[in-house]
């Protein structure tokens, strides 16, 4: 029977002649094969029935394995047997098989079973999450419903209140509210409740409620907590919602919306668009405020500070004003504590006139040969050193120039130092610029000490420099005063001892002291450029410790300590109080003379330096700008001046300032120097053209032109000048000034000559007959006609004949004839005096 079902239930087909095989798939499933290296491959096993059927004995076709079952996999199928007996299985193997088969197929139900129960839980457990979610949203949408009636109903009650104190019984009553006679009145009803009015049925679903599940729920649906609802609100939109709740209360009731009240900073100039940040409100309303005042400003422009403060007043804001200059507020740093200061070695400033033996006495006390690093001699900058006593004390030398070029160098000098030696030579005494050094040395209230130099020399005088000393109020110890004075010789080495002896009785006398344990802060000596370290400058550390990678300001610029440099070249980590060390790290050049003061962070080293590279930039074009101005006036008054251009480069700032100021003394009235540029560095590209555009002159101070500069100079005609020494440097402009002036005009008196007669002739007019009484007369010179002693005409000779040949000069004794041009009214017994104009060139 089971036979015969299976044959009904499966179609057979006709594969090849004379054979027939079931096709149809009763039962499918996988097989993983394993592979090296961690390789899987899934292989699908069908499993198929099939009854064979072949022709037996009369040609009558007869099966040949009823209920067989045969494992066939989806790979090439193999090749045919030869055999009937090799297709055939035994009954005990097709029964073994057949329960292995059925088995399977149960244990597949099974879990089928158990999958679809798993799947049943979990959509029951994810639709009782979403029906909790759903209930707790709309109680707590009931929830403000409820306290949005309450509301209502206390702002009716108390406008029922208000409606019944009023004298105004019969207007209309309020809003969402309806007057109903109670049932206990008359119709005339001198009584009447105010009811407020049914709210409408809530809706069953709320925008906020989240709609039902779209989609099929799958098990990775739901592990993932992904269960078809849809996506929350985006923050866009939910303050999108805040804003329109926030407008909502605020026209139901805008005394329940509080304004913030913020202390907006106002600097001097702020633009609108910043005051409106400063303010968090927009720029349109900023705009509209500032047009209520009469000032029409775009978002981008700027106003002043008393604008932006009746604008912030307006608004309701606290206005602070504040000054551009308020960055600089708190670098000068806490003063020290006393107990904090120790002793400090003193920096001593040498000063003194030129040639008087400064560097020469500095070097014999450091032992080293300094003057011969000098052009020409002298000293053309600042130099700091730090002398070693045998005692273990150390003296801090400033060595400053002594030609009056560098005067604002002998100032600052004296400005950071604790005492001043003031070099005298006893050969030449009290000179020009010693009286400028007592000077400085007076005006920083500096303790002076005189060193009496060049004692080994013949002829020296130290009682005449002593002497010379009172006519300028320096009273030395000798002569009953208060100022040390010691004789000294820097090439004998003589009284050097005593010289020191001197510094540091007078050191401590002022108990100098500094606190090392604080933020560097000191004085910039010199600056300049240099090649492979770029701007670099001289500083003298007057209170704290400065260390590698330290920021810094230094003037109108700031930097990072990348290296320190001592006196002798030897690469430190730290510089205390009273130590000269050469900085690096400069991001540009900073003036000699600036403050040097460490900062805590980049940013307000930043603010700092860029806050006043702008004051500079403002001072020089108003100083421009006036001096344009009065050569504006002096021109329309005196005619125009002659100028001469000058672009000067130095390899260092203070030689920068020396040559520039003693340029411009070099100006007058009728010649004066425009001075270009002027910079510290080589001579570049752009100062050529800056020169050749002007006409003017390159000066090259201890620095060179590169070859692309050198190029162009010889191409455009550009004078390039180079200098080492700074006295042939101002020769030169000097000359050059003098051959800008214009010459000096001086009469020269050649003589007289007395017109004896008059001759009237027809072509020449009147030709006067005239005896030379004194000196010589030349034709084209200048002539003068006397008539009683009195000058009657000046002019020119027309003609100068003897006898009737023209003629260049006559001399005295000599008679001839001569004519004036465009002058006809002479007579006999004028005098006729002959002159000359020179021209005698003009100096400085």
């Amino acid at each position: 029977m089971t036979d015969n079902k299976e044959e009904k239930e499966n179609k057979l087909t006709l594969r090849s002649p004379g054979r027939l095989e079931l096709k149809k798939t009763v039962g499918a499933g996988q097989v993983s094969q394993s592979f090296s290296h961690g390789r899987t491959k899934k292989v699908t096993v069908e499993v198929k029935r099939k009854r064979t059927f072949e022709p037996g004995a009369g040609g009558k076709m007869t099966a040949v394995s009823p209920h067989a079952a045969s494992v066939e996999v989806d790979q090439p199928e193999a090749a045919p047997t030869t055999t009937t007996a090799t297709r055939n299985l035994t009954t005990r193997e097709r029964e073994a098989r057949v329960r292995a088969l059925e088995g399977a197929a149960a244990d597949d139900e099974k879990q089928r079973l158990v999958d679809l129960q798993t799947k049943h839980e979990v959509e029951e457990t994810a639709r009782r999450a979403a029906q909790e979610e759903t209930q707790r949203k709309a109680k707590e949408a009931e929830e403000s419903r409820k306290a949005a009636a309450d509301e209502t109903a206390r702002k009716i009650e108390a406008r029922n209140k208000a409606a019944d104190d009023s004298v105004h019984a019969q207007e209309e009553p309020p809003v969402l509210a309806t007057i109903e006679p109670t049932g206990d009145e008359d119709a005339s009803g001198a009584k009447h409740r105010i009811k407020p009015k049914a709210e409408k049925p809530a809706p069953s679903r709320s925008r906020q409620e989240p709609r039902r599940r779209a989609g099929k729920l799958t098990i990775s649906r739901a592990l993932d907590g992904d269960d078809g609802s849809p996506r929350g609100r985006s923050m866009a939109a939910l303050r999108r919602a805040r804003e329109k709740e926030k407008q909502r209360q605020k026209a139901i009731d805008p005394d329940s919306v509080k304004k913030a009240v913020r202390e907006v900073i106002i600097p001097e100039t702020i633009t609108v668009s910043d005051l409106a940040n400063r303010m968090a409100a927009r720029g349109a309303e900023v705009v509209k405020a500032l047009m209520k005042l009469d000032i029409m400003a775009t978002i981008n422009e700027t106003i002043d500070a008393d604008t932006a403060e009746l604008v912030v007043t307006e608004f309701g804001h606290k206005a602070k004003r504040v000054s551009e200059s308020d960055v600089e507020i708190g670098i000068e740093g806490e003063v020290d504590n006393t107990e904090d200061m120790v002793p400090r070695a003193p920096v001593v400033t040498v000063m003194g006139h030129v040639d008087h033996g400064k560097t020469s006495l500095l070097d014999a006390l450091r032992e080293t040969d300094v003057v011969a690093g000098e052009a020409g001699g002298i000293t053309q900058h600042i130099g700091a050193y730090r002398v070693s006593l045998s005692n273990g004390q150390q003296i801090t030398f400033l060595d400053t120039p002594g030609h009056e070029a560098f005067s604002s160098m002998r100032a600052r000098g004296a400005q950071a130092t604790d005492i001043v030696v003031l070099v005298v030579a006893a050969d030449d005494g009290v000179q020009p610029q010693t009286i400028e050094a007592i000077r400085h040395a007076k005006a920083a209230e500096v303790p002076l000490i005189i060193a009496i130099n060049k004692m080994d020399k013949p002829g020296s005088s130290p009682d005449q420099v002593r002497n010379e000393l009172l006519q300028h109020e320096v009273v030395v110890e000798s002569m009953g005063g208060d100022v040390q004075e010691i004789e000294v010789s820097a090439t004998k080495k003589m009284n050097l001892d005593k010289l020191e002896e001197a510094i540091l009785l007078q050191s401590e006398i002022l108990e100098l002291k500094a606190n090392p344990d604080r933020m560097a802060r000191g004085t910039v000596v010199e600056a300049r450029q240099e090649r492979g370290r770029g701007s670099v400058a001289t500083v003298l550390v007057q209170r704290g410790t400065l260390n590698v990678g330290d920021i810094f300001i230094a003037g109108a610029e700031w930097g990072r300590v990348r290296a320190l440099t001592d006196d002798h070249g030897v690469t430190v980590k730290s510089a205390g109080p009273s130590m000269p060390v050469v900085v690096g790290g400069l991001q540009g050049t900073p003036d000699a003379g600036d403050e040097f003061v460490v900062v805590e962070d980049e940013a307000k080293a930043r603010e700092i330096a860029e806050y006043r590279q702008r004051m500079e930039r403002d001072k020089r074009s108003t100083v421009a700008d006036r001096g344009t101005l009065e050569e504006m006036f002096t021109q329309i008054k005196e005619g125009s001046a002659n100028e001469l251009p000058v672009v000067v480069k130095a390899d260092a700032q203070g030689s920068v300032e020396a040559i520039v100021a003693s340029l411009n003394k070099l100006s007058t009235d009728e010649v004066k120097v425009q001075m270009l540029h002027s910079a510290v560095g080589g001579i570049t590209e752009s100062d050529v053209t800056l020169a050749r555009a002007s006409g003017g002159l390159i000066i090259g101070f201890n620095v060179r032109a590169n070859p692309q500069a050198r190029e162009m100079s010889k191409r455009d005609g550009v004078d390039i000048r180079y200098y080492s020494i700074i006295y042939n440097a101002l020769d030169d402009i000097k000359a050059m000034l003098s051959g800008m002036l214009p010459p000096e005009l001086r009469e020269k008196f050649l003589g007289n000559a007395e017109i004896r007669e008059v001759f009237n002739i027809t072509k020449s007019g009147k030709v006067g007959g005239c005896y030379i009484t004194d000196g010589v007369v030349k034709r084209g010179a200048g002539v003068r006609l006397l008539r009683d002693n009195v000058v009657i005409h000046e002019g020119k000779l027309k003609t100068l004949k003897r006898f009737k040949d023209e003629v260049r000069e006559v001399q005295h004794g000599y008679e001839c004839g001569m004519a004036f041009e465009n002058y006809e009214d002479i007579k006999a017994g004028d005098i006729i005096e002959a002159f000359e104009i020179e021209e005698i060139a003009r100096t400085l």
